[in-house]
């Protein structure tokens, strides 16, 4: 048997069959011995050697069963293997025999006893339960024809229930393991459905987890930035404006460059801290690098994602790197998930007054006027959508502009002006 089949309901079966094949076996004894039937002798004998062979099938099925129940889950196993079995190894050359020397000896008791014919019902079961479904079905057919053809035999007359019985307990011995057989895949398909959900939803927690915290290091990052780092570059600005002005040799001199020097200190450590906390992509390397990176990791047989460079490239704030990575994934990731693109492209450039970041991509399009902007609003990264994306641009005083329509591709593209107050190139 299956060891995956060893429930408490497919136990409560298998006494069942033992039983029945046991009670019909000692009937064929007891109708023999009370009739006083001339072949008495061997039907007994008959009788005892069918329920030896069978008993011994049985106890060394069991005796094997805990080996196979250590055979791993994912193993390779025939198509059939799947129905529950009953006493005997399927797909063994010692159960073919076993099978075939039950089957040998009931055709014995046939030609001995016109009772043995019911015994055919819990070898419907072994048949169907052993062999293939392609080699059950006709087994069955030859123990029903067998079974008639007994009855025909020894009461020499035809009658309707002499076909009818041995046909539907073949019937029913059919649809009652085909029905079972049903009923365990589809308990199989339940549990390995329930496994990949509880396996889904500890990968949902993980990247929610992650997520928050890569957000969290970023609201950090511009808080810092907009406040600690500012504040600090503003004050070594206005110190080393007020030690320009004092004479040389002025009381207070000292005391304006060493307050400027720990100013200075403190905003490289400012900085420190903003680099410490931007995202990953960013910690190794520029952010030319980090977009190319990311059409490297997108590029696929049925995407093909290209970046370029536009333009001088120039030193960029921390929220302007971040801003820009994060619209480049969360628009590259709407290519990926709706638009089924066949080719991106990411262009970073660099003008006088402002960057820009141009996403671009062939797909089917759509009408941003029309649709909801939740519709193509959620991204890979952590749910960065157009509106994330809008006030990432709004916060940093540029714009994001998005152009597509049915059939004819999407362009997303965000402008961010540079800064160019002394304050904050210094920051």
């Amino acid at each position: 048997m299956d060891s995956r089949s060893h429930t408490h309901v497919t136990a409560a079966l298998r006494l069942c069959l033992h039983a029945l094949l046991a009670g019909l076996l000692a009937l064929v004894v007891v109708r023999a011995v009370s009739e006083g039937a001339p072949d008495t002798a061997a039907v007994v004998v008959v009788t005892l050697l069918t329920a030896g062979l069978y008993a011994a099938g049985a106890m060394r099925s069991s005796s094997v069963q805990p080996k196979e129940s250590a055979q791993p889950k994912d193993s390779a196993e025939p198509k059939d293997s799947a129905r529950p079995r009953t006493s005997v190894q399927p797909g063994t050359r010692a159960g073919a025999w076993w099978l075939g020397g039950l089957w040998v000896l009931w055709a014995a008791l046939l030609v001995l006893s016109p009772d043995a014919l019911w015994v055919a019902f819990p070898l419907y079961f072994l048949q169907l339960h052993f062999l293939p479904m392609r080699w059950a079905l006709p087994a069955v057919v030859v123990t029903a024809a067998a079974a008639i053809t007994s009855f025909v035999v020894h009461r020499q007359e035809i009658e309707p229930g002499a076909f009818i019985g041995p046909l539907i307990g073949a019937a029913v011995a059919v649809a009652t393991v085909l029905g079972y057989d049903a009923l365990f895949r589809e308990s199989e398909r339940r549990r390995e459905l329930i496994v990949e959900l509880v396996a889904t939803r500890a990968d949902l927690a993980e990247a929610e987890r992650t997520a928050g915290t890569l957000a969290e290091r970023e609201r950090l990052a511009r808080e810092i930035h907009d406040t600690l780092a500012q504040g600090l570059s503003s004050i070594q600005l206005l110190l080393r404006a007020a030690e320009r002005s004092l004479p040389e040799n002025a009381p207070a001199t000292p005391h304006v460059r060493a307050a400027r020097e720990a100013a200075q200190a403190n905003l490289a450590e400012a900085r420190s801290f903003v680099r410490a906390l931007t995202p990953p992509d960013l910690e190794h390397g520029s952010l030319a690098a980090a977009l190319e990176r990311l059409c490297a990791r997108t590029t696929a047989p049925e995407l093909t994602v290209r970046f370029a460079v536009s333009g001088t490239p120039v030193e960029l704030p921390t929220p302007y790197e971040v801003a820009l990575l994060r619209t480049a994934q969360s628009a590259l990731a709407n290519t990926v998930r709706h638009a089924e693109a066949r080719r991106a492209e990411i262009t970073l450039s660099f003008m006088d007054t402002s960057v820009a970041l141009d996403v671009v991509d062939d797909g089917r399009g759509f009408d941003p006027s029309g649709a909801p902007v939740h519709e193509r609003g959620t991204g890979g990264d952590g749910g960065f959508g157009l509106p994330a994306m809008r006030a990432r641009a709004g916060s940093l005083g540029g714009a994001l502009s998005v152009e597509s329509a049915p059939g004819q591709g999407t362009a997303v593209a965000l402008t961010l002006p540079l800064p160019d107050t002394e304050a904050e190139r210094a920051a």
